[in-house]
C-alpha cells in the first residue's frame, strides 16, 4: 500500500499562535479553580482538513453567563474579578490577523469550549 502523509502548515507567527493557545488553556485552568464540581477536566483537541487546522479547548468549569458569551471576546470585558479583559480580545485579534476565527460556546452540561480555526496551506515538501 502506497500512501503519503500530507502536511498542512500555518503561515504566520508561531509564537503568537502559541500565546493564544496558552492563554486559552490558562483561562480554562483558572475556571476550574472556581468550579464547585468534583469534575475538573480540560480537553484540548486538534484536527485538520484540507483547509483548516482546528484547536478546541474545552473545560468543565462554571461556564460563562449567556449574556457574556457574545461579548467575552471584546476588549475590556472580563468574567474575572481581577481580569483586565484584554487576553481574549488580543487572542481573537491574533487569530483574525492570521486569517482565522476564535469563538466560544457553552457546553451542554458545564463549562465552555473555545474554538480556534486557522487556514492552512499544503506543504509540498512533506
Amino acid at each position: 500500500m502506497n500512501w503519503r502523509a500530507t502536511c498542512h502548515v500555518i503561515h504566520g507567527d508561531e509564537i503568537q499562535i502559541e500565546q493564544v493557545i496558552l492563554n486559552l488553556v490558562c483561562n480554562a485552568i483558572e475556571a476550574l479553580r472556581e468550579s464547585e464540581s468534583n469534575r475538573r477536566e480540560i480537553l484540548v483537541r486538534t484536527s485538520q482538513d484540507e483547509q483548516l487546522i482546528v484547536v478546541d479547548i474545552c473545560d468543565t468549569g462554571p461556564g460563562i453567563n449567556a449574556d457574556d458569551v457574545e461579548r467575552v471576546l471584546d476588549a475590556f470585558v472580563s468574567t474575572k474579578d481581577e481580569g483586565m479583559g484584554l487576553g481574549l480580545s488580543i487572542s481573537r485579534s491574533i487569530i483574525e490577523a492570521h486569517g482565522g476565527r476564535l469563538w466560544v460556546e457553552p457546553n451542554p452540561d458545564c463549562g465552555v469550549t473555545f474554538y480556534v480555526n486557522l487556514p492552512t496551506s499544503q506543504d509540498a515538501d512533506s
